[in-house]
């Protein structure tokens, strides 16, 4: 199954594993599962971390070079990525895991969250 991790996973799984469920370890570490990040989980790092956001405290270089040494396949954002944004309902308001959705949606994947509010949309999303 190809997994894109929404960036709070992406955060943890960088730094604070302890704080991922037992199902989202379970799905990270089987080799069925092939692991995922977007270009847009990078730039929210980015962004929040400008802002003072003391939740978004990870370095986004060295969480890139992190992703992409242990094995993670990082995605791009295209067009086609911000148009499908266009077809979700209004469930949710953010505007970087709208993007994320849609980027799942767009390219066959699963987009693992943790946030209540993008699991509403439930096709080609898991609360873990």
């Amino acid at each position: 199954m190809k997994l894109l991790l929404d960036t709070h996973i992406l955060l943890w799984v960088a730094g604070s594993p302890e704080k991922l469920s037992e199902s989202a370890r379970s799905l990270l570490s089987s080799p069925d599962n092939s692991l995922f990040f977007s270009a847009a989980s990078i730039w929210e790092i980015v962004i929040k971390l400008g802002l003072g956001r003391k939740d978004f405290k990870a370095d986004p270089y060295r969480l890139r070079k992190l992703l992409v040494s242990n094995g993670y396949a990082e995605i791009s954002v295209t067009a086609e990525h911000a148009l499908k944004v266009d077809s979700l309902p209004p469930l949710h308001k953010d505007p970087f895991d709208r993007l994320l959705l849609a980027q799942a949606r767009a390219e066959g994947m699963l987009l693992l969250t943790v946030d209540a509010a993008i699991a509403q949309y439930q096709d080609s999303v898991m609360k873990v």
